[in-house]
């Protein structure tokens, strides 16, 4: 008989070494096998790369997270004191008495109620000024990025000039241009120059060329489309990232604004908080000095909230906005 006779038809094949071997391997090889490929895929990456570990680098970012943060923590514990705990106890860690809620009633209640004013004053530049900033920028950028006229280059120099001079150093001529039209002391002498937005304009302009497309301008045109429709219906909605970031940047800078309100504000009922706040600071100078420490770091805490709460809900089109264009398709 034949050494490679088949088996007949409904007999069992035996099994060969290498098949025993296979289905009488212990279970638990194969979960300590699977335990590991589980280990090491969470170790790397999906695509593939090695995660790079700096100590150095993490070390930096901790002591650049403690020095941001602990302004905004000074401000939190020393809120909770009383003048005379503000300036007898430490000032990183509470003390006395908390005295959070009665500091801040004082703070909107002082004066008759001027920190109220102040703060409706300082919406009240930030929603128009920033606002109105944020509009013309939009606008100005959208046209700069998609028509083309004579003088382009001449207003490109321009803008990139207008960005490179600092606020401050516009703020006399500024300054002297409104008296003589009878605008200082005005809120219009706050708002006005918050219009402009060199800066502004030229981000609308660089994210506008990448992000509407011109074939796409031009099809809407051969629909019959007029030029504010396809700006409102289509390249608003495209340069939405866009213009978050932009409004960001011009509410920061109308919030924080400082210097101008100082030099053309006199009259307290039109000072912003920034102004308001630095007048009740300096009340603990000077002969029948009357010091508020107290009410002065309950009210920086909470001129703060407002614009943190905006980069809390904006941070998604803000991050967005300024990721466009970084990975061509």
């Amino acid at each position: 008989m034949s050494t490679l006779q088949q088996p007949a038809a409904g007999a069992t094949t035996p099994a060969t070494v290498t098949e025993a071997t296979t289905t009488q391997r212990d279970p638990r090889d194969g979960a300590t096998r699977a335990s590991r490929l589980g280990r090491s895929r969470n170790r790397r990456p999906v695509d593939g790369r090695k995660v790079k570990r700096s100590g150095l680098l993490t070390a930096v970012m901790v002591v650049f997270v403690v020095y941001s943060f602990a302004p905004l923590f000074y401000l939190l514990v020393n809120s909770t004191k009383t003048q005379a705990s503000l300036l007898s106890t430490f000032g990183l860690w509470f003390g006395g008495d908390f005295n959070l809620w009665q500091n801040i009633v004082d703070t909107v209640t002082y004066n008759d109620g001027i920190f109220v004013q102040w703060l409706g004053n300082t919406l009240l530049y930030v929603v128009v000024g920033a606002g109105g900033a944020t509009l013309l920028a939009t606008v100005a950028g959208y046209g700069m990025a998609k028509f083309q006229f004579p003088g382009r280059r001449a207003v490109f120099a321009v803008v990139l000039g207008a960005i490179a001079v600092p606020g401050t150093a516009l703020a006399v001529p500024t300054f002297l241009l409104f008296s003589q039209v009878g605008l200082t002391n005005t809120p219009w002498a706050i708002i006005l120059p918050s219009l402009i937005s060199p800066f502004g304009m030229y981000l609308i302009w660089t994210y506008a060329i990448d992000a509407i497309p011109t074939e796409l301008i031009e099809a809407a045109r051969m629909d019959g489309a007029g030029e504010f429709r396809i700006f409102f219906t289509i390249a608003l909605k495209l340069l939405t990232p866009g213009v978050v970031t932009v409004l960001l940047f011009a509410v920061v800078a109308t919030w924080n604004n400082y210097f101008l309100p100082l030099i053309m504000l006199s009259d307290p009922k039109w000072y912003p908080l920034t102004v308001g706040l630095n007048q009740w600071n300096a009340q603990a100078t000077g002969s029948g000095a009357q010091p508020i420490y107290n009410l002065v770091v309950t009210g920086s805490l909470l001129t703060i909230i407002p614009i943190v709460v905006a980069f809390l809900f904006l941070q998604r089109f803000w991050q967005s906005g300024l990721a466009a264009g970084s990975v061509k398709a």
